[in-house]
């Protein structure tokens, strides 16, 4: 028997998606699941559903398919589409596995399609279950510091320092808000600014492009970060 492994397709163009559709029922180990015009409720179907395979086209209205890569907890396999090859770099940057250039040749695609069939198993799915992050421990004041991330309100870059700030407390450390992002990347928490980390559990009240923490600190959203924030809150 022939093991699936689940896609789904993203592309505002109807014939790009007639396109890889038809590339995909041409594979046998390829299972389409659903096809979108809008990237936004592929986010909201990725963030309940598990699928080992996305299929997406890289520049969109309102949230590219860069941008919904990075917004993912749980991340599939990405195979980026694009007419610019430039694009390429940033896309393995985020973590995508391939890219095809249009116009995307059958040969092509397949081969990007073997390359995810190669880097999945069995075992590697049924290992599938999250680690669930609970705390950090920091530099700080020459020790480690635990630190709750339930407690944590905000990070804030401050030159080569972050500061972290909780409910009761705060603390420098030497890092960046980059290799934080890494470390916090299956939580709550969430980039909204080039200088802002938040914890979006602690986010009280949206007002444009500001935000209120529970602590009453409130704290800009750059442009670019507003419509991926407020579908991640379920907003839009």
């Amino acid at each position: 028997m022939i093991e699936k492994y689940s896609c789904i397709i993203i592309d505002d163009e109807p014939l790009g998606i007639e396109l890889i559709t038809d590339f995909v029922e041409q594979v046998p180990f390829l299972e389409l699941k659903k096809t979108f015009s809008k990237p936004l409720e592929a986010m909201a179907f990725l963030q309940e559903n598990p699928i080992d395979i996305v299929f997406s086209d890289i520049e969109m209205p309102r949230l590219t398919g860069l941008d919904l890569l990075e917004t993912l907890a749980q991340k599939p396999y990405f195979i980026f589409i694009t007419a610019h090859r430039h694009f390429a770099i940033d896309g393995f940057e985020k973590g995508a596995i391939d890219y095809l250039i249009k116009p995307i040749r059958f040969e092509r695609f397949l081969k990007a399609a073997n390359r995810v069939k190669e880097q999945i198993s069995p075992l590697n799915k049924l290992n599938t279950k999250p680690i669930k992050t609970e705390r950090i421990f920091i530099k700080s004041e020459n020790k480690f510091i635990k630190i709750m991330l339930s407690d944590i309100l905000y990070i804030e870059a401050q030159g080569n320092y972050l500061n972290i700030v909780t409910h009761t407390s705060a603390h420098q450390t030497l890092s960046t808000l980059k290799a934080m992002e890494e470390i916090l990347h299956n939580t709550s928490f969430f980039r909204i600014h080039r200088a802002f980390i938040v914890n979006t559990d602690s986010i009280q009240s949206l007002n444009g492009n500001i935000v209120q923490l529970s602590n009453g600190k409130t704290i800009p959203i750059a442009s670019n970060k507003k419509d991926l924030l407020y579908a991640l809150l379920g907003l839009n």
